[in-house]
């Protein structure tokens, strides 16, 4: 069999020959000083512990003027004897003699104390393994417990070498393939953090100096400051000095195990100029009121950039990739040059049909309505039964269309509409619509010193997204006229993902809900007055504040019921009370709760599990048994915001192969 260093099978052989070259250097160093002079070992004036042996320093002719020269023989890795000396002097304190006397030793030699000098633990395993103990076991007995244990420790060592030097070569490749998958998948929670040792061997204080220097940074700047004001300017100049050396040596560590190796050095050097400056400097009344000072202008830093986090998040989350703008720009062009303007559905029928499965969805993303297609007719155990309706904006209309012209769902039947082709879609008629047009709307979203703008310190930044702009968000409420011949329809948002088969939700009884949708809150989270001004008593005096709130992104919608209670009717009239916004801020889900106020079915929350654009601890069994789930929130799985953990179960309906994406570099 062939020896290859480097193998696993080269380090079972390592493994026996450090062993062996162990086992050799013991045996020469009792043979070399059982052939010196007799009268040596017969001197009583030795130190000898109770059993007989003897310290290596306990030699006279262990001492600087005369060594006694060691010879170790040893196998190097060619298989070849070579042989080695060393001087008695270069060993460590803790070797000792051995005589052959000693072979029958077979429990361990305990400490000793002799003329102030503590003797160290020798071990010896039945089978002749000598087990020398640290400096720090000195002062405590070896467990005869824990001797056994490495005793046995050592025999698995060996056997495991013995079975790695006969594991065929099939056998090697595939544990060296297992153990790099293995370190491919391994995810370090604690960064900066990483031991091959056990958890409770971790140092509770790994990042103290860390820690005490950028204490030290705080401290000196309060110094600093103080002594400017008393005109002490070379002490705060030499404590400027020593913040910036701080500085340069932290850099960007975030424990003790990434700082500079001269940080041990810059934090004494900072400790001493402290120590001066507090014995010059030091008033009680003086350092507090700096003190409170720095936390109050850190806070101040602290808000602006939260404001700024905010603000940035928010314009990353709104703003179109350049591969997104790509894309439905070349699937425009196509559309034209290749004259698709023409084509027609085959089968219309199947459009107006009321015993099929039909989907609502309202989108501008070409890309995420695809995966929503997809992934539904997927899971579809009759894709011929399924029907989705889209509706888009007339910018994107010939983009969507040629997409799914190109690439339609299996089966699956797909009509794609202008929202512009709604003539009875007006300002007459839609509340939205009308104050969409206001000057007053227009001001708040393009006036740069109204209230709520980032530099007036307004909070709610979200609430002057785009997105509130568009007719799309606010068409759910049409249903019955948008499809006047359906009487069922499930409504999907477009960053949602289809997990399983949608068709049993057909077959809930509502008892005469309207909307059947999945409640959302949880103990306080998420009810009434979470996203309604309770203290206005238009809205006291007819809601709840505990009702618990639902989520708009899933929803089976009964438009007969709908039709009957005159759904939209009421979704109009609140929005008419709303014209100022004193209701609720903007957006459709307060008054998509307030339209379906005691006329919402609640759904098992396994059918819709929301958060996967905003919350990274959601249990994965949740996600797994969802039927779908919901990015909702900023960071949307196309956006390279996206919780990268959560990205998966979107990007694997996506058709990276796809010519057009990969002409718009779009990789999911």
């Amino acid at each position: 069999m062939a020896f290859r260093l480097g193998g696993l099978r080269s380090l079972g052989a390592v493994l026996l020959v450090v062993s062996f070259v162990a086992v050799m250097f013991i045996s020469v160093v009792r043979s070399d000083v059982s052939d010196a002079d007799p009268q040596i070992f017969s001197d009583n004036t030795i130190e000898r512990d109770f059993k007989g042996y003897r310290r290596l320093l306990d030699c006279p002719n262990c001492n600087d003027e005369e060594n006694v020269d060691i010879t170790t023989t040893y196998t190097d890795a060619s298989g070849n004897v070579r042989t080695y000396k060393v001087k008695s002097n270069d060993l460590s304190s803790s070797w000792i003699w051995a005589t052959s006397a000693d072979e029958d030793l077979s429990q361990y030699i305990g400490v000793k104390e002799q003329n102030g000098f503590s003797e160290q633990v020798v071990n010896r395993s039945q089978h002749g393994d000598f087990l020398l103990s640290n400096k720090e076991q000195q002062t405590n007995p070896v467990d005869p417990v824990k001797l056994k244990r490495q005793v046995l420790r050592q025999r698995r060592r060996e056997q495991r070498a013995a079975e790695l030097i006969q594991v065929s070569d099939d056998a090697e490749l595939q544990m060296q393939a297992a153990a790099i998958q293995r370190s491919r998948q391994f995810k370090n929670i604690n960064r900066g953090k990483y031991s091959i040792w056990r958890r409770e061997y971790q140092s509770p204080n790994s990042d103290s100096t860390l820690k005490l220097m950028k204490d030290q940074i705080i401290m000196a700047k309060v110094y600093a400051s103080i002594a400017r004001l008393k005109k002490n300017f070379e002490l705060a100049d030499s404590l400027m000095e020593c913040i910036r050396q701080n500085q340069m040596v932290i850099g960007e560590a975030n424990s003790d195990a990434e700082l500079h190796w001269r940080a041990p050095h810059q934090a004494k050097i900072m400790g001493h100029l402290l120590s001066l400056a507090k014995d010059m400097l030091y008033e009680c009344d003086d350092v507090a009121r700096k003190l409170r000072v720095m936390i109050q202008s850190t806070e101040e830093s602290i808000n602006a950039l939260k404001k700024q986090s905010t603000f940035l998040i928010q314009h990353a989350a709104k703003t179109t990739p350049r591969p997104l703008h790509c894309l439905p720009l070349q699937l425009t062009t196509d559309y034209f040059f290749y004259n698709y303007g023409n084509k027609e559905i085959a089968d219309k029928g199947k459009l107006v049909d009321p015993s099929l499965y039909h989907y609502a969805i309202f989108s501008d993303n070409v890309l995420a309505t695809s995966v929503v297609v997809n992934s539904t007719a997927a899971h579809a155990k009759e894709p011929e039964k399924h029907v989705f309706h889209i509706v888009t904006d007339k910018l994107n209309f010939a983009a969507m269309k040629m997409w799914f012209i190109l690439h339609p769902p299996p089966h699956a039947t797909v009509d794609v509409e202008n929202i512009d082709s709604f003539k009875w879609l007006n300002s007459s008629y839609c509340s939205v619509l009308r104050q969409l047009e206001s000057s007053r709307l227009k001001e708040y979203y393009f006036k740069a010193h109204h209230p709520s703008s980032l530099s007036a310190g307004h909070e709610n930044l979200k609430y002057r997204n785009p997105k509130y702009l568009s007719m799309l968000n606010h068409l759910r409420f049409y249903m019955p006229e948008v499809y006047p011949k359906l009487e069922k329809l499930l409504f999907l948002d477009d960053d949602v993902v289809v997990q399983k088969d949608l068709t049993p939700l057909w077959s809930i009884d509502m008892n005469g809900m309207v909307n059947g949708a999945v409640e959302t809150c949880k103990e306080s989270f998420h009810r009434f007055d979470t996203y309604l001004n309770f203290s206005n008593p238009k809205i006291s005096q007819n809601f709840d504040p505990q009702a618990c709130g639902w989520a708009f992104g899933m929803n089976m919608f009964d438009l007969k019921e709908w039709t009957k209670r005159n759904i939209t009717g009421i979704y109009h009239y609140w929005q008419d009370l709303n014209e100022d916004r004193t209701l609720w801020k903007l957006g459709s889900l307060p008054p998509g709760l307030i339209t379906f106020y005691n006329l919402t079915y609640p759904l098992d929350r396994n059918w819709h599990v929301l958060g996967l654009g905003y919350d990274p601890a959601i249990n994965p069994t949740e996600i797994e048994n969802a039927g779908v789930i919901h990015y909702n929130g900023n960071y949307k799985p196309w956006l390279d915001l996206a919780i990268s953990k959560y990205k998966s179960y979107w990007s694997k309906y996506v058709m990276s192969d796809n010519p057009y994406l990969q002409f718009c570099s779009i990789n999911p």
